[in-house]
């Protein structure tokens, strides 16, 4: 394993460790702090909260969708291929 696969491994876990403290406080812990409170400028609206992984649920389950379809209409053309091959 090279020296940066472990560098791009690290920035990616200290990214996913940021957001995730990030939601965590805006999702969970925000509705514990006063209304009046500046901490609520940091955070969008809560219903966001919400919409925004919502929102991402579905389009990263289309583009898997979308993925697994192309691969297997892929792989019955070189089936279909193979076969005519074999025929001729």
């Amino acid at each position: 394993m090279a020296l940066s696969d472990k560098v791009l491994g690290g920035a990616m876990l200290l990214t996913a460790s940021i957001v995730f403290i990030y939601y965590t406080i805006w999702a969970i812990l925000l509705p514990f702090f006063d209304a009046s409170s500046p901490i609520h400028d940091y955070f969008p609206a809560r219903e966001w909260a919400i919409r925004l992984p919502a929102f991402i649920l579905v389009v990263g389950l289309a583009v898997i969708g979308t993925f697994i379809g192309f691969t297997i209409i892929k792989e019955n053309r070189k089936k279909a291929q193979k076969a005519r091959l074999r025929t001729a």
